[in-house]
């Protein structure tokens, strides 16, 4: 069976990105505008306090913003991102990133991710703005 297009697509991109593989990043869902992650806190991802360096979540939902802003074909880059961190975080936690689509526009999309814990807690609010480029996905 032929996989979609957006999982194409992010098997292309996952196949360069050393970092979201050195995270851990499990896909678990993708479709056009659409991406679900997950992966697991570690120690070395853990700053003084014991708890989640805030550039780990910052940096595992902008791995879902990439897979899901690219996700319909485009190449496209972040111009703009913020994130509100509600929660922390231990070594061993298990974490998801459904990144969804707000807006698309022929140039410019508009991106948010929540980034929560397996039982649906909130720890991580991330928002997203991209660049779409002319540049098209070549997939095989």
């Amino acid at each position: 069976m032929k996989k979609s297009k957006p999982a194409r697509i992010i098997d292309a991109m996952i196949a360069r990105d050393q970092f979201s593989r050195w995270l851990g990043v499990e896909r678990l869902e993708e479709r056009e505008g659409y991406c679900k992650l997950r992966m697991t806190i570690r120690p070395e991802m853990c700053n003084g306090f014991d708890i989640a360096h805030g550039g780990i979540t910052y940096s595992f939902a902008d791995s879902a913003l990439a897979f899901a802003s690219n996700s319909s074909g485009k190449h496209a880059i972040s111009i703009e991102t913020s994130i509100s961190h509600i929660k922390a975080l231990k070594a061993g936690e298990i974490i998801m990133a459904t990144a969804f689509e707000k807006s698309l526009g022929k140039q410019i999309a508009n991106y948010e991710v929540k980034v929560e814990r397996e039982n649906g807690e909130l720890v991580a609010w991330f928002k997203g703005t991209v660049f779409r480029k002319d540049q098209e996905w070549e997939l095989e």
